[in-house]
C-alpha cells in the first residue's frame, strides 16, 4: 500500500509532467474539476457563511443582553433570527460536510477524482450566488424573511418580496446539494480501490454515502414545500392559505418530512469524522466496525418516521403523539451505539489528546448532552410545556454547534497536515478548543434553565426575571464568537503562510488509511493508478 507519488506519475504513456496540465491562476479556481481544489472552495465559502452567520447570531444576542429593545426592532429581530437559521444549515454546516467529502472521500477509497467532475464544479458554484441573494434579500423591500428558518405558513405566504428570494436561494442550494450527492454516491460505488469491498471502506465514506441517499431523498420535497409556498404567494392557490380552503399545519408536515433528515444530514459525516479521530489517538482499531456501519444507516432510516415530534402543539391526535414520541426514542439507539464504540475504543488505548483529540473528546461529550435533552424533548406531555422554549434553543444547539461544528473543527486540525503541508500550532488549536467550549457551555447550558423557566424563543424583549441567564448567554456568545478567530489564525497560518513543521506523509502515529500514503500537501493528482487494499 506504500505507494509514491511517483509511482502515481508513471503507467499512463499520455502523462507528460504534471506542472502543466491543469489551470493556473483564477481559471485554476473559476473551471476548477480537481476534486481537491473543489473541497477547498468549499471550506472557504462555508467558513464565510459561517461568519456571516455568526454576526447575525451576536446581533440576536446583543439585543437580549437586557429587557428591552435595545437596538433593533422586533421586525428586524426576526429577520435576523431567520436569516441566523438559514444561512448557519444550509450555508455554513452542509457546505462545510461536502467540502470535507470532496477533499477525503476520493484519498480515502483510493480513486483519482470525483466520478463528475464538472458536475462537482457546478454544484460549488451554484451556492456562490445563491448565498449572494439570500444575503442581498436584506436590502429587498420589507427586508429579508422573517417567517423563521422553518418559513412556517401562513407566515410565510404573507411576507414581502425577500420571501421570493430566499425561496429562489433555497432551490438553487437544493439543486447544489442533489448534484453533489449524486457524484458522492457514484464515486464511492464505482471507483473504490481494487480489494476496498463496501465493509472495508473508512466510516467517513460509508457516513457520507447514507448522508447523500439522505439528501437525495429529501431535497426535492423541501423544494415541494417552497414551490407551494411560491404558487400561495404569487399564483392564486390554496395549499397553506385557510381562507382558501388550504392547512398551515399540512406545511409543517411537508417541511418537517424533510427537515427531520435534514438534522442527520448534518450529523451522520460528523460522525464518520470522529471515527477516525478516536481510533488514530487512542492508538486501536474502531471497536465494532460493523455495528457503526449498521447503526449509521439505522439512524438514517429511524429519521423519516419521526418529523412530527417537532409538531407535539398542533392537535394531532394521542396515537399520533404516541407513535411520533416512541418513534423519536428509538433513534437512541443506535446513536448510543456509536457513542459507545467510540467508548470502547478509547478504553484501555495509549491516548495522547492532540487538538483533534481534544475536539473530539468535547463532542462525544456535548453532542450527548444535546442528545439527553432531545430525548425529553420527545416526550410528548413534556414537549407541550417546552415547545418553543429557548430549552429547544438549547437543545439543537448542543447537536449543531458541538455537535457538527465541533466535528468540522476536529477534521479541520486532523486533516490540516495533509491540506498544506504544515503541522498547525498546537498551542494555538488547544487555546482553540478550551476557549471554544467553556463558552459554548457559558452560552447555552443558562438556555435550559430560561426555557424550563418558560421563556419563549424568537423573541426580542422578555420579562424582568430572565434578565441574568440572558446576559450570561450573551457574554457567552460574545467570546465564542471571538474564539473562531483563533481557528482562522490557526489555518491561516498553516495553510497559506506555510509556517510550521513540513508535515510527513503520516503525521499521526496512529492513524489508518489510503489518504495517510500520499505526499502532504496532497499533490494535484493522486491516485492515477489506484492501490490495491490488503
Amino acid at each position: 500500500m506504500s505507494t509514491t507519488a511517483a509511482d502515481l506519475t508513471h503507467g499512463h504513456g499520455h502523462d507528460h509532467d504534471h506542472a502543466h496540465d491543469h489551470p493556473h491562476g483564477w481559471r485554476r479556481w473559476l473551471y476548477a474539476t480537481n476534486h481537491k481544489d473543489i473541497g477547498t472552495m468549499y471550506l472557504i465559502f462555508s467558513f464565510i457563511m459561517l461568519l456571516e452567520g455568526g454576526v447575525l447570531a451576536l446581533m440576536l444576542r446583543a439585543e437580549l443582553f437586557a429587557p428591552g429593545l435595545q437596538l433593533v426592532q422586533p421586525e428586524f429581530f426576526n429577520q435576523l433570527t431567520t436569516m441566523h437559521g438559514l444561512i448557519m444549515v444550509f450555508g455554513a454546516v452542509m457546505p462545510a460536510f461536502v467540502g470535507f467529502a470532496n477533499w477525503m472521500i476520493p484519498l480515502q477509497i483510493g480513486c483519482s477524482d470525483m466520478a463528475f467532475a464538472r458536475m462537482n464544479n457546478f454544484s460549488f458554484w451554484l451556492m456562490v450566488p445563491a448565498a449572494i441573494i439570500l444575503t442581498a434579500s436584506f436590502f429587498m423591500p420589507g427586508g429579508a424573511t422573517a417567517a423563521g428558518w422553518t418559513l412556517y405558513a401562513p407566515l410565510s405566504v404573507q411576507m414581502g418580496p425577500g420571501m421570493d428570494a430566499a425561496i429562489f436561494a433555497m432551490h438553487i442550494l437544493g439543486a447544489s446539494s442533489i448534484m453533489g450527492s449524486i457524484n458522492i454516491i457514484t464515486t464511492i460505488l464505482n471507483m473504490r480501490a481494487p480489494g476496498m469491498t463496501l465493509m472495508k471502506m473508512p466510516m467517513f465514506a460509508w457516513t457520507w454515502l447514507i448522508t447523500a441517499y439522505l439528501l437525495i431523498a429529501v431535497m426535492p420535497v423541501l423544494a415541494g414545500a417552497i414551490t407551494m409556498v411560491l404558487t400561495d404567494r404569487h399564483f392564486g392557490t390554496s395549499f397553506f392559505n385557510a381562507a382558501g380552503g388550504g392547512d398551515p399545519v399540512m406545511y409543517q408536515h411537508i417541511f418537517w418530512f424533510f427537515g427531520h433528515p435534514e438534522v442527520y444530514i448534518m450529523i451522520l459525516p460528523a460522525f464518520g469524522i470522529i471515527s477516525h479521530i478516536v481510533p488514530t489517538f487512542a492508538r486501536k482499531t474502531l471497536f465494532g466496525y460493523s455495528s457503526m456501519v449498521y447503526a449509521t444507516a439505522s439512524i438514517a432510516i429511524l429519521s423519516f418516521i419521526v418529523w412530527a415530534h417537532h409538531m407535539f402543539t398542533t392537535g394531532m391526535p394521542v396515537t399520533g403523539q404516541l407513535f411520533f414520541m416512541y418513534a423519536t426514542m428509538l433513534i437512541a439507539v443506535p446513536t448510543g451505539v456509536k457513542v459507545f464504540n467510540w467508548l470502547a475504543t478509547m478504553w484501555k488505548g495509549s491516548m495522547t489528546f492532540e487538538t483533534p483529540m481534544l475536539f473530539a473528546v468535547g463532542f462525544i461529550f456535548v453532542f450527548t448532552m444535546g442528545g439527553f435533552t432531545g430525548l425529553i424533548l420527545a416526550v410528548a406531555p413534556v414537549d407541550i410545556q417546552l415547545q418553543d422554549t429557548y430549552y429547544v434553543v438549547a437543545h439543537f444547539h448542543y447537536v449543531l454547534v458541538a455537535g457538527s461544528l465541533f466535528a468540522l473543527f476536529a477534521g479541520t486540525y486532523y486533516w490540516l497536515p495533509k491540506w498544506s503541508g504544515r503541522m498547525y500550532s498546537e498551542t494555538l488549536g488547544k487555546w482553540h478548543f478550551w476557549s471554544s467550549l467553556i463558552s459554548f457551555n457559558v452560552t447555552f447550558f443558562p438556555m435550559h434553565f430560561l426555557g424550563l423557566a418558560g421563556m419563549p424563543r424568537r423573541y426580542a424583549d422578555y420579562a424582568t426575571q430572565f434578565t441574568d441567564f440572558h446576559a450570561i448567554a450573551t457574554i457567552g456568545a460574545f467570546w465564542f464568537g471571538l474564539s473562531q478567530l483563533i481557528f482562522l489564525w490557526c489555518v491561516l497560518r498553516a495553510w497559506m503562510f506555510q509556517k510550521g513543521e513540513a508535515a510527513p506523509a503520516k503525521p499521526w502515529e496512529g492513524a489508518e488509511g489510503l489518504e495517510w500514503t500520499v505526499p502532504s500537501p496532497a499533490p494535484f493528482h493522486t491516485f492515477e493508478d489506484p492501490p490495491t487494499v490488503k
